[in-house]
């Protein structure tokens, strides 16, 4: 494969869970791609149609995809949503077909996703759309949407879990690479601060404040472990066939651990 700098298309993904995972899991390395001149986008499979004590379903999720949308804006990104429904997101055939025909529009050539291992099950679950549809959206039969040009397997990428904790283990992730975001963090938090809704229902469901503040300390630890003030955290796939170049390392820099004796 030529140098992972030169793909054709330069159009990043964040396919997430929740409105607000993106900008608390890897939107500064997104800011960061943008400033190179990718095309970014960011996707939920749900609208967070729980994600209140108060508000019903379809109150808060017309709010929660409004904060979406304006939390993408400020990175200049477009915002997705497959509409499936919170606490019921499912690997099965028709939401599978939902996240293949979003990758087939989409067509990205870098995709950031949730680990395997997460705190709730929406993540895990989403962890397996995201693999089906890199796999699968460039396969001219998959889908019945036009294949754009330069459409092929994507570099793939795993968030840390949130706090970066294995939730079976109780240890923290050991990431592949780690991306500077010191000089993004700002951006990032006015991106976390766009989901406002959020606050009351994380002191009320999660007994938890201050979610900025909160991912501020997470992204603080992953700069101590870069030598930085502020980073975020990745493990890239490389299963076949996958590019197995790490191009967040190549455009972005940052500190490997197993991956450094290439």
């Amino acid at each position: 494969m030529a140098s992972s700098t030169l793909t054709t298309r330069r159009v990043a993904l964040a396919f997430l869970a929740h409105p607000d995972d993106a900008e608390i899991l890897c939107a500064g390395t997104l800011l960061r791609l943008a400033k190179l001149g990718w095309e970014t986008h960011i996707a939920t499979a749900t609208p967070g149609d729980c994600g209140s004590a108060s508000l019903p379903p379809e109150e808060i999720a017309k709010i929660r995809r409004a904060e979406g949308v304006a939390a993408a804006r400020v990175l200049g990104a477009t915002y997705h949503c497959l509409e499936e429904r919170d606490v019921n997101v499912v690997f099965e055939k028709e939401t599978n077909r939902k996240a293949i025909d979003l990758f087939r529009r989409v067509a990205p050539s870098l995709v950031f996703t949730h680990p395997r291992h997460d705190y709730m099950l929406d993540h895990e679950q989403v962890h397996q759309l995201a693999r089906s549809a890199a796999f699968g959206f460039p396969i001219p039969n998959a889908s019945p949407l036009p294949l754009l040009a330069g459409s092929t397997i994507p570099w793939l990428y795993y968030c840390d879990p949130i706090e970066g904790s294995d939730p079976y283990s109780g240890e923290l992730v050991k990431p592949s690479v780690r991306i500077d975001i010191s000089e993004q963090i700002d951006r990032k938090s006015e991106m976390l601060a766009c989901h406002a809704s959020q606050r009351e229902w994380l002191r009320s469901h999660h007994g938890m404040d201050e979610y900025i503040e909160s991912m501020k300390r997470h992204s603080k630890q992953r700069g101590t472990e870069l030598g930085t003030e502020y980073a975020e955290a990745f493990i890239q796939h490389r299963g076949h066939p996958f590019p197995q170049t790490d191009i967040l390392h190549e455009l972005l820099g940052g500190k490997l651990e197993r991956w450094d004796v290439q």
